[in-house]
């Protein structure tokens, strides 16, 4: 029996929708465009967030001693940082390092300048620590605590970049929870129109069921039914756009600007869509469960 009531409900909500189809292909419309927009954020938010992450790794600041400390010194002040948990990675660079990458850099193209120097190395307090961090935000507590440890001298820091990073992720997420909410907003109120729409056409045929003994969840049941099935189709259109689309415009992008291939490092489809599709499918669905419950509250009773 209750197989066979559900197969009414379900038969019921599809006929809805083809009676009502106009409204319905509006409804599924709007949300498409909603979750196609929501996916373009979310896919931009995540690619974003994860450029900065990968320049976040990038940033570093370097620790120089003082002059004459032994190596086992150097060494301690390097465990010592090592510890911190804003550390990602630490690399040390010896003086003689230090010169042949100067040297590589400045004296490429007139190597004959440099041997001037071949016995005498100009940078000879200039061993380093480049000391990686987990998130730009951590910068400012990991050199505060550097300066404090005897035998440093001087330590570089990239403020500039860590808190422009930090920022700009900052307000790409407002930005994007509310453009998301507005357009969810928007979502609730149209299909909550469009399922009373259906409602009136029916208003009669609802009335005759209740005067019949029909319960409240048995004459609504079919409208959640319409309401969750245009929200799954609402999903479902803009995340095969999106997949088509995510890999041509990474291609598109990397091929009309390859001097930046470094820093314009995108995610895999995979990993976007991991949880994109999930989330919207909940999305349609909620939509659609939302703008059924609302509209079925004001019209339903009859």
């Amino acid at each position: 029996m209750k197989i066979r009531s559900l197969m009414y409900h379900f038969k019921d909500g599809f006929k809805n929708i083809h009676r009502n189809r106009m409204f319905s292909l509006a409804s599924i419309a709007t949300i498409t465009a909603c979750i196609f927009i929501f996916g373009v954020i979310y896919s931009l938010f995540q690619n974003f967030e994860f450029m900065v992450k990968k320049a976040e790794n990038e940033i570093c600041v370097t620790v120089f001693f003082d002059e004459g400390l032994s190596d086992a010194q150097i060494k301690q002040i390097g465990d010592t940082i090592s510890k911190r948990e804003e550390v990602s990675s630490m690399h040390f660079t010896t003086a003689e390092e230090a010169w042949n990458n100067f040297k590589s850099e400045y004296f490429a193209d007139f190597p004959e300048l440099a041997e001037g120097f071949q016995d005498d190395n100009p940078l000879a307090n200039s061993a380093s620590y480049e000391v990686y961090l987990n998130e730009a935000s951590q910068q400012d507590a990991l050199v505060s605590f550097i300066e404090g440890i005897s035998g440093v001298r001087q330590v570089n820091r990239s403020e500039v970049a860590a808190s422009g990073l930090e920022s700009a992720a900052r307000l790409i997420g407002y930005v994007a929870i509310i453009i998301i909410a507005i357009l969810l907003a928007v979502s609730v109120f149209l299909i909550t129109n469009t399922i009373v729409i259906g409602i009136t056409v029916r208003k009669d045929e609802i009335s005759i069921m209740k005067f019949i003994g029909a319960t409240d969840s048995f004459v609504n049941a079919p409208f959640f039914i319409e309401g969750i099935t245009i929200g799954i189709v609402g999903s479902i259109i803009p995340l095969g756009i999106l997949w088509l689309m995510y890999s041509r415009i990474i291609t598109y992008v990397l091929s009309k600007f390859s001097v930046l291939q470094n820093i314009l490092v995108f995610l895999p489809e995979g990993e976007v869509f991991r949880v994109l599709a999930p989330v919207a499918i909940i999305l349609g669905i909620g939509i659609g469960a939302l703008g059924s419950t609302f509209a079925v509250r004001k019209h339903a009773n009859v």
